[in-house]
């Protein structure tokens, strides 16, 4: 029981995490007036920015799902449930807990690249600084991104609960057979 309100803990700081990077995100946007002509910079000039958003709000709402299947089995079931039905739903849970931390991962990895292409520039692609310009906008994205390692950082959490709660229903002496209930 606790660990299921562990889980339901995590997963709620998680889905808010998630939801805060991905408004940090989406309704980033600085106008700047260089030279003749007003430019402006959101985050759709990115594209890892973009991907960062979708992963991000997918995330949230992945969670939310999972939060309200942890409220229903909280206060239906009390905790207790017959090992061998919740097995294959612990098995569910458990791989896209995992599918959901790498995928988030590597669209946050991705969107931090691109962003240091932005911060540095590259003469040989010509890629101007754009934070030199923007810094509002770079300093937005920046924490857009710090929020979403930080979600990440939890749903790692949240995993190792699903993966406890999913091997705590398996022998240790027999490979992969279920415990006597």
């Amino acid at each position: 029981m606790d660990i299921l309100k562990t889980e339901a803990f995590l997963r709620l700081c998680a889905t808010l995490v998630f939801v805060l990077a991905a408004c940090l995100d989406r309704f980033d946007n600085q106008t700047k007036f260089i030279i003749f002509f007003e430019r402006k910079i959101t985050f759709k000039d990115l594209k890892a920015l973009q991907a960062l958003v979708y992963a991000a709000f997918g995330a949230a709402g992945y969670n939310l799902l999972q939060l309200s299947r942890c409220i229903f089995f909280i206060s239906c079931f009390h905790g207790n449930l017959s090992k061998r039905s919740y097995r294959y739903l612990a098995w569910v849970c458990y791989l896209l807990d995992q599918v959901v931390v790498y995928l988030t991962f590597a669209t946050n990895s991705a969107a931090i690249e691109q962003s240091m292409l932005v911060v540095t520039g590259m003469k040989e692609f010509q890629w101007t600084k754009w934070c030199n310009k923007y810094t509002r906008f770079c300093f937005q994205i920046g924490g857009a991104i710090f929020c979403c390692y930080v979600a990440c950082c939890l749903m790692a959490f949240t995993t190792f609960v699903s993966a406890f709660n999913l091997f705590r229903l398996y022998s240790p002496k027999k490979f992969l057979r279920v415990k006597n209930t």
